[in-house]
């Protein structure tokens, strides 16, 4: 699509792409940008920013008017002549617990909209207290959990939910599956918030005093527990991610979601021995990310800003299955694609923010989900990207039960 009409000098700045997700999220913005877009690279270190253009120019001769912008996250006014240089602001930069807040309070106060890769619940639960009511009186979209981290589970279960029937009750779980090792950023991420817990639940309780609460309907992210799964034919363990709460979120927002909407969440397994390594040991791995020996030795396992080579990344994949039940029908349905923690996740992001650019979208602000503030239209991207939204199974109960 052509760039819409704007007064900002660029489209899309990328705040980050010295990084290794990155450098990848960069290169998938090049390849995708419409003709006209003008996008903007920002970082703390120039030489390392014109290292990045060059590999990109190198890739196509008319990506030279590319922009490096200085911006450093412990320097907010840096941020703040980013934020209100752009449209949409993408940020890969990590923890974001650490370094995240002064760009949200930036781009949310310019009125710019804004998409990151976190999974930190007390982060996004700490970023709506703070910055939401500012982005809603000026019109910034705050979209976190634009990766791996939540965008397979927040648009596949919207894409589940449109294939049942419309105002009835709707249950619905998604199983996760990969044999792609954890990344870096998630791994770090992750050890700081599981040290949290208390701050974690804080943040959380905090938010649910503001957050509004639909009339008239029903919206819950159950914990379930681990069980064969008589559709999928796989072990099912729950996982305790942000995923669940964006797909509530998003069915909050979302009335289409029907009147009483349930969402589990879980890893599949094949075999019942990983459900039992599994439960043993993540009490063992949550007790040692509180004492900070521990933590940091888990963390040297796999550094922050290194990623695993093309070759390996073109060996992994990623599943979520969806089984959806509703007004008397069951379907099962499956998101799809590459590398989880690198690849697709800069695929993610980077048509995440060209969406909030580009696109017709609903009209929203504030702190929303993918679902809510791109959904149809950012399926459509990912869909055209490679990323694969697929109905497997759709059946309808008989009487007399299914």
């Amino acid at each position: 699509m052509d760039p819409r009409p704007n007064p900002r000098p660029f489209d899309v700045v990328l705040f980050g792409a010295t990084g290794f997700t990155g450098g990848l999220t960069a290169e998938h913005l090049a390849a995708r940008l419409p003709s006209g877009a003008r996008l903007a690279l920002a970082g703390r270190n120039r030489a390392k920013l014109e290292a990045v253009r060059g590999r990109l120019l190198r890739s196509d001769q008319q990506l030279e008017d590319i922009a490096l912008l200085h911006a450093d996250s412990s320097d907010p006014q840096s941020l703040s002549r980013v934020a209100e240089s752009a449209r949409v602001v993408i940020t890969t930069v990590g923890p974001y617990l650490e370094h995240g807040e002064p760009l949200v309070a930036a781009c949310a106060a310019a009125g710019t909209d804004y998409v990151d890769l976190t999974g930190e619940p007390e982060f996004v639960d700490r970023m709506y207290v703070e910055h939401h009511a500012t982005a809603e009186r000026t019109g910034a979209r705050l979209v976190h959990a634009c990766g791996f981290d939540s965008i397979p589970h927040d648009l596949g279960a919207l894409f589940t939910v449109q294939q049942l029937p419309s105002g009835v009750p709707v249950t619905l779980r998604g199983v996760v599956r990969t044999n792609a090792a954890i990344s870096g950023g998630t791994l770090h991420s992750g050890l700081g918030q599981l040290s949290r817990p208390r701050a974690m639940l804080r943040a959380a309780s905090e938010r649910r005093r503001l957050e509004p609460r639909p009339r008239g309907r029903r919206v819950r992210a159950r914990i379930g527990h681990p069980h064969r799964d008589r559709v999928l034919g796989t072990w099912l363990i729950p996982l305790p991610t942000i995923d669940p709460d964006v797909v509530r979120r998003s069915a909050l927002a979302r009335p289409d979601y029907g009147p009483d909407f349930a969402y589990s969440h879980y890893i599949g397994a094949r075999r019942v021995a990983t459900v039992a390594s599994a439960l043993a040991g993540f009490p063992a791995i949550l007790a040692a990310v509180q004492i900070p020996p521990l933590r940091r030795a888990i963390g040297r396992r796999i550094p922050q800003g290194e990623g695993p080579s093309a070759e390996r990344r073109e060996r992994a994949w990623f599943t979520v299955d969806f089984v959806g039940e509703g007004g008397g029908e069951t379907v099962h349905t499956q998101v799809s694609g590459g590398d989880p923690g690198y690849t697709e996740t800069a695929k993610m992001l980077a048509e995440s923010a060209l969406c909030l650019a580009f696109d017709d979208n609903p009209p929203t602000a504030g702190q929303v989900t993918t679902a809510t503030a791109m959904g149809e239209n950012l399926l459509r991207r990912l869909q055209d990207a490679g990323i694969s939204f697929t109905v497997l199974t759709s059946t309808t109960a008989t009487r007399g039960g299914r």
